[in-house]
């Protein structure tokens, strides 16, 4: 979802707004909200909002052009006006309970899947990611259900008075401080809350958890976090509090050694994924197994053993799950999601097996491995970077071992190209290249030449409906067509498809 100035969204879709969460800063692809920043920034609207006039209001907070590197800086990331913002609110942040959650990889999967499990055990819950495929209502949620409009339109306008006596409040910001005054004013009892960027210095790290969660950290956004896993790792690490504990998924070497020693500084405990999707609280030692899987779900396995002190006694305890998210990266995020339920659990929440199995069972999360239609096969999936795209591979091959791969694909030039091609092109039958919907995309023709190295057939589409129409032109029915490259490209691509079968998606 990634446009330059004017740029619409093809065919029947509307234009309309988008979000890059890897910076919290709000891209708009409806209009030139620049030209209402004067005007806003100037006088204080005293009529109440209606929901596009709080859209817009929150978009003209984009900044101007800026280096990335200035753009996420104590400079310009405080998160000492972040908290001056929500002592103005009464501190919403404060009147709920939380479970934070960064990392590089499968953060809202991690997420959907903690507060599924939560909302299943009868809590009421709260959920806060970014960025949104299409509405963004999709940020915030209580009970399972999107904010309203209206509520969006109602605290947008009770934010803006406070926004303008506090200088240099970011987009990302605002979205979060009224995400936080909305979940208080619910009355939700524990929000799971996805950081947007990094940690140290996102908005969200004004939290005090119940528990943090760190999932894995790869090579992604290192213009701004730092160019090796050590940098990267130090910067998700500050969301570790004091004396609260820290669930860290499997880990590369160089980040899990970041993460002990930031954990041990600071009093944390440290509950560790293990690779083999082991982990221990208190006492009991858990592990996830894969058991069977089909194109619906996996069938995986959750078994405790708890050691009984008085007798030394092993009791063994196992259930089967039917897990909806696709992918043996997605038994890891499970496995994750497992262990901070653990945690809370020790900590006297109560959580029954079976509300696992339901929260589980019941998880959604669009756009990664999402199977949108067969016949042939069309396949959506957010891989914005060379682990995820190893990924999204590794599951293609193991769903369609023999099966022709066709990839439609589109990126924000910022990311490692070149890397995501090394992992998918060895592999595809044929490359379709098109422009993700956001004005950091990269030029198909610039994608092209990077793809010239492989032996593929490749073909540049300028917008993403015909991209999609080319891609399955006579494709026979073993065939699979997968978008990826860009959760900007995949909320586009969901829309037309959604259009062209009759089914309406909600959009701003």
């Amino acid at each position: 979802m990634q446009a330059s100035k004017g740029d619409f969204l093809p065919g029947s879709l509307a234009p309309r707004h988008t979000c890059d969460n890897s910076t919290g800063i709000l891209l708009d692809r409806r209009n030139d909200v620049n030209k209402t920043l004067t005007s806003f920034n100037s006088r204080i609207q005293s009529a109440p909002m209606n929901y596009q006039a709080a859209l817009d209001y929150i978009y003209s907070f984009i900044p101007s052009e800026m280096p990335t590197a200035l753009a996420y800086s104590p400079h310009r990331y405080k998160i000492e006006r972040m908290e001056r913002l929500l002592a103005a609110l009464g501190d919403p942040h404060k009147k709920f309970r939380s479970v934070h959650i960064a990392g590089t990889k499968g953060k809202g999967s991690t997420a959907a899947l903690t507060e599924s499990i939560l909302r299943a055990a009868g809590i009421r819950t709260a959920l806060y990611t970014s960025p949104h495929l299409h509405s963004f209502r999709e940020r915030m949620r209580v009970a399972g259900e999107k904010i309203s409009q209206d509520e969006v339109a109602a605290r947008t306008t009770k934010l803006q008075p406070l926004v303008a006596q506090i200088e240099g409040v970011t987009t990302f910001e605002i979205i979060t401080a009224l995400a936080f005054d909305y979940f208080a004013a619910q009355n939700v009892d524990i929000a799971v809350i996805e950081v947007g960027l990094g940690g140290r210095l996102d908005a969200t790290n004004v939290l005090q958890p119940l528990v943090s969660v760190i999932t894995p950290i790869s090579f992604d956004h290192m213009a701004i976090l730092g160019d090796t896993l050590e940098k990267i790792a130090r910067e998700k690490a500050g969301i570790i509090k004091a004396r609260t504990p820290v669930v860290i998924a499997p880990q590369r070497d160089e980040a899990r050694a970041v993460f002990e020693e930031v954990a041990r500084g600071r009093g944390a405990e440290l509950i560790q994924v293990s690779k083999t999707l082991t982990f221990q609280v208190a006492g009991s030692k858990f592990q996830v197994l894969p058991k069977d899987r089909s194109l619906e779900y996996q069938k995986i396995g959750f078994n405790r053993i708890d050691l009984r002190p008085a007798t030394c006694d092993l009791q063994l305890t196992t259930c089967d799950l039917r897990l909806p998210l696709l992918g043996n990266h997605q038994l890891a995020n499970a496995a994750t999601a497992f262990a901070a339920i653990q945690v809370l659990r020790a900590q006297g929440i109560a959580v029954s097996d079976e509300a696992i199995s339901r929260g589980i069972a019941n998880v959604e999360w669009q756009g990664r491995f999402e199977i949108l239609a067969r016949d042939p096969f069309f396949i959506v999936d957010g891989a914005h970077n060379a682990d995820s795209a190893h990924q999204l591979v590794l599951t293609l091959r193991d769903y369609f071992p023999r099966a022709p791969l066709h990839f439609i694909f589109g990126a924000s030039s910022d990311k490692d190209i070149e890397g995501m091609f090394a992992e998918i092109l060895p592999h595809a039958a044929s490359l379709t290249l098109t422009r993700s919907i956001h004005r950091r995309a990269s030029d198909p023709a610039r994608l092209a030449e990077l793809a010239a190295n492989y032996r593929v057939e490749t073909r540049v589409v300028a917008d993403v409906e015909s991209a999609i129409r080319a891609a399955l032109a006579h494709q026979d029915r073993a065939a699979v067509v997968c978008v990826t490259g860009s959760l900007f490209l995949v909320g586009a691509a969901r829309e037309i498809w959604f259009a062209q079968n009759g089914v309406s998606v909600e959009k701003d």
